[in-house]
């Protein structure tokens, strides 16, 4: 059974969150019989079992707890990892900024251990395909564990491919492409090769000199629109009474999002008419620029 029934009594096998009045978060999965142990006492399972979302129940100190089904956002953070997640306000930025639609016919290459492969497989919807692609098989093993735990095993529209997509990708139009890689500037000609006109590569990366490649890669090629690249920070609020400000912390940098999208068979990018900064292009600068900030001729 999926974790994530979205309705109904809870039951046997589903994962619920227990929050205490300090914010202090666990998620559990249910099991018949079971007891679950904090500081502030043990929480029995069959005290859970059969009650509806929003419960409040305590522990053997008296301690109360608040139970809900997690959503997925919440649960995909402390799943079990092989590799690292994607963060949810990353993920979400890919779902909208790359236009991850229902029935589209999606590529992700890195699939890490299942997080951004969850949301993709909502926002595909039934009628959309997802391809995911992982090099290592052990990370591939537990990408199929969290993804059922999650979507539950009646998932026809996806296929998960343990080997390198520039090598085995079976895929021949496709309208999305994530690419969560060490080097994902290697799969601009598969980008160029498999996405329809239109379609939007997407590339996840964690540094600036990957950054710089990946978009560097995309312009020289030609075949893409001028590439889009950001990143998204995220901060909460402290919120009692008069005291309303900003958390002393915040999700900071976790990686920057690039976006292109693909051109049509025969045409190629105009490029941008911008002016470089000062100092951009340098005297040994011998990689692609923007269309119109070639140098003077001498």
């Amino acid at each position: 059974m999926t974790s994530y029934t979205r309705s109904g009594p809870l039951v046997e096998g589903e994962w619920v969150r227990l929050t205490d009045p300090k914010n202090r978060r666990h998620n559990v999965q249910l099991v018949p019989g079971k007891e679950f142990s904090t500081k502030k006492g043990q929480l029995r399972h069959d005290d859970i079992l059969g009650q509806p979302e929003g419960v409040v129940i305590r522990s053997s100190m008296d301690h109360p707890y608040q139970v809900f089904r997690p959503l997925l956002f919440e649960y995909v953070v402390s799943m079990p990892r092989g590799a690292a997640i994607i963060y949810p306000k990353d993920a979400a930025q890919i779902i909208v900024q790359a236009d991850i639609y229902p029935g589209a016919r999606v590529v992700e290459a890195g699939a890490g251990s299942g997080a951004l492969t969850s949301y993709l497989l909502r926002a595909v919807g039934p009628t959309g395909t997802l391809g995911s692609y992982e090099v290592r098989e052990e990370f591939a093993d537990n990408v199929l564990r969290n993804v059922h735990e999650v979507s539950g095993t009646d998932l026809p529209g996806w296929t998960l491919t343990v080997g390198d997509v520039r090598e085995v990708i079976t895929e021949t139009e496709i309208d999305r492409l994530i690419l969560d890689m060490v080097d994902p500037w290697s799969c601009i000609p598969l980008a160029a090769e498999r996405l329809t006109p239109g379609g939007i590569v997407c590339a996840y990366v964690a540094t600036t000199t990957q950054l710089s490649r990946f978009v560097e890669t995309v312009r020289e090629h030609g075949g893409f629109t001028e590439p889009r690249a950001w990143e998204t920070l995220e901060r909460e609020w402290h919120l009692e009474g008069l005291a309303v400000r900003p958390q002393h912390s915040m999700n900071g940098h976790t990686a920057f999002l690039v976006t292109a999208r693909r051109m049509a068979p025969g045409h190629h990018s105009m490029g941008t008419s911008r002016r470089p900064a000062p100092g951009a292009y340098g005297p040994d600068y011998t990689g692609p620029r923007p269309y119109g900030t070639e140098p003077e001729p001498e």
